[in-house]
C-alpha cells in the first residue's frame, strides 16, 4: 500500500524507518519530514494541517493509508476530514477523531474523562479570565509544590510545577493575563502535585479492543541531574526496571481497560495511539496526562524494541483483528539522547552545518533525525532539538554508552545533550 505520513521529527523518523520494514509497504511518503526521513521515503511539501492539499495528494498518489505523527492535525479534525469526504474514505487514518483528540487536546476535557469512569489521576481545579480571582484564592489556599496547566496544546511547554505561592500566583497571571501559552493558556488547570517516577506507556486501538506496544521513561528538563527548564525531551530508556509484570497489570486495569472503554461508551471514534503519561507514586500507577499520538522521543526506543510488523498492526487496527495480533519485542535495553540546538529550549540559531559519521558501524544504533534539512551544500539545523541516537545494549548503562560514543561523532555548533540519561538505573 502506499503511505503518507505527517510530521517531520524524530518520531516521524522512527516511524518511517520501521513502516518502510514491511512487506506492506509498497511507497512511503512523509509530508515535509527531515533529513533524515527521505532515506526511507519520498519528503513532500505539505502542511499538516493543509487537508485541502493533502486530498489533492492523495488522490493523485493513490495513498491507502495516513499515518499521524503529531498532534495539532488530529486535535484540528484530520480524521473527520478524510472520514467526510468520498474521495477519501477509503483511506485508513491512524489517529482519533477531533471529538476524542480532546484527551490531549483540553486538559480539562480529559480530567472530567477521568473522573467519569474512575480512572486515578491528581485533584484539580480549573480557572478562566472569568474566575481569575477565585483561582488566585485557591492557590493561595493549596498545598505545596502545585502544577499549573495549560489547557491547550503549548508544545509540550504549557505545565509549571511551583515551589512556592507566589510563584504560583506568578504563572497563574502570566498564563491567563499576560497569555504566556496564547490561546491555549485561556483555560488553566490547576492540580495537586502528584510525588512519584514518571513514565509513559503506548498502545494501540481501534475503540474496542489494543495491544500495549511500549513503555519507556523520558527525561524533559534541559540540564543533567534533572534540572533546568522543560523541553519537549532530552532523552529515553526502555524497558523502565520497575515496569514488571504486577505494575503493567494495575496500569491496564486501572487506566488502560477503562480508558478504552469510556471511550467507546462515549462514541468517540478512536482508531490510533494513545499515549499514557503516569507516575509511579510508591507502586501505584496514576494519569498524568493522555496523549493521542506517538511520544518523542519516546518512539525512538519504543519503535526500534517493537519486533512486529507495524504496518500490519495498523491494518489489524481497520480490519478489526488487532485483539488477535501478536506482540513482540526485543528483550534488550534502549535508549536514545537528544542532540539540541545552543540555547534550546530558549532562542536558537538555525542552518548550522551538522557532521555526521559516515558509518555507525552496527545495526544496534540508529540516527533519528529530528530538526534537520538538506540543502545542495550540507544537512544543516532546522529546529531546536536536532537528533536524537538510539541504541541497544544488555542493559541500560550499556544502551547509553553505546549512544554516547555515536554522539561524540557528531558534530555542530552549539551542540549539547544530556550525558546522564537513565542515570538512576546505574548509567
Amino acid at each position: 500500500m502506499n503511505i503518507l505520513l505527517l510530521g517531520s521529527g524524530g518520531r516521524e523518523h522512527a516511524l518511517a524507518w520501521k513502516m518502510v520494514q514491511s512487506h506492506h509497504c509498497s511507497q512511503l511518503f512523509i509530508a515535509p519530514g527531515n533529513a533524515g526521513t527521505s532515506q526511507y521515503g519520498t519528503n513532500v511539501d505539505l502542511g499538516i494541517t493543509d487537508f485541502e492539499a493533502q486530498k489533492k495528494f492523495c488522490v493523485d498518489n493513490k495513498i491507502n493509508m495516513v499515518v499521524v505523527g503529531p498532534e495539532e492535525p488530529l486535535v484540528k479534525g484530520v480524521f473527520d476530514f478524510y472520514s467526510a469526504d468520498t474521495s477519501l474514505q477509503n483511506i485508513v487514518v491512524v489517529g482519533p477523531s477531533a471529538k476524542a483528540a480532546q484527551l490531549e487536546g483540553s486538559k480539562a476535557f480529559s480530567k472530567k474523562f477521568m473522573q467519569r469512569h474512575h480512572i486515578p489521576t491528581a485533584g484539580y481545579a480549573e480557572f478562566t479570565q472569568d474566575n481569575f480571582e477565585e483561582g488566585k484564592k485557591y492557590i493561595a489556599q493549596h498545598s505545596l509544590p502545585i502544577v499549573l496547566k495549560a489547557d491547550g496544546l503549548a508544545a509540550g511547554k504549557g505545565v509549571v510545577i511551583c515551589q512556592t505561592c507566589d510563584e504560583a500566583l506568578l504563572s497563574f497571571e502570566q498564563m491567563i493575563v499576560h497569555h504566556q501559552f496564547g490561546e491555549a493558556g485561556n483555560k488553566v488547570v490547576i492540580e495537586e502535585f502528584l510525588d512519584g517516577i514518571e513514565v509513559s506507556v503506548f498502545v494501540l486501538t481501534d475503540g474496542e479492543a489494543y495491544q500495549v506496544i511500549g513503555h519507556a521513561k523520558d527525561y524533559k528538563r534541559i540540564g543533567e541531574g534533572d534540572t533546568g527548564p522543560n523541553t519537549g525531551g532530552m532523552g529515553c530508556v526502555s524497558p523502565v526496571p520497575f515496569m514488571d509484570d504486577g505494575f503493567m497489570k494495575k496500569v491496564e486495569e486501572r487506566i488502560i481497560r477503562p480508558t478504552v472503554n469510556g471511550l467507546k461508551q462515549e462514541g468517540l471514534v478512536y482508531h490510533g495511539f494513545i499515549f499514557f503519561g503516569l507516575m509511579n507514586v510508591k507502586g501505584e500507577p496514576w494519569v498524568i496526562e493522555y496523549n493521542c499520538r506517538m511520544g518523542d522521543p519516546e518512539t525512538e526506543v519504543v519503535i526500534p524494541r517493537l519486533q512486529t510488523d507495524l504496518v500490519a498492526l495498523f491494518a489489524a487496527m481497520d480490519n478489526g483483528t488487532l485483539a488477535d495480533t501478536n506482540i513482540s519485542f526485543d528483550e534488550r535495553s534502549c535508549a536514545t539522547i537528544v542532540a539540541v540546538s545552543g540555547g534550546y529550549p530558549g532562542e536558537y540559531k538555525k542552518n548550522i552545518a551538522i557532521t555526521l559519521p559516515d558509518n555507525i558501524h552496527t545495526n544496534d544504533s540508529f540516527i533519528f533525525h529530528a530538526g534537520t534539512k538538506q540543502t545542495e551544500q550540507a544537512i544543516v539545523t532546522n529546529g531546536g532539538r536536532v537528533l536524537a541516537v538510539s541504541s541497544f545494549g544488555n542493559n541500560i548503562a550499556d544502551a547509553v554508552d553505546r549512544s554516547k560514543e555515536i554522539l561524540e561523532q557528531i558534530h555542530f555548533e552549539g551542540m549539547y545533550y544530556r550525558k546522564d540519561i537513565g542515570y538512576e538505573f546505574g548509567a
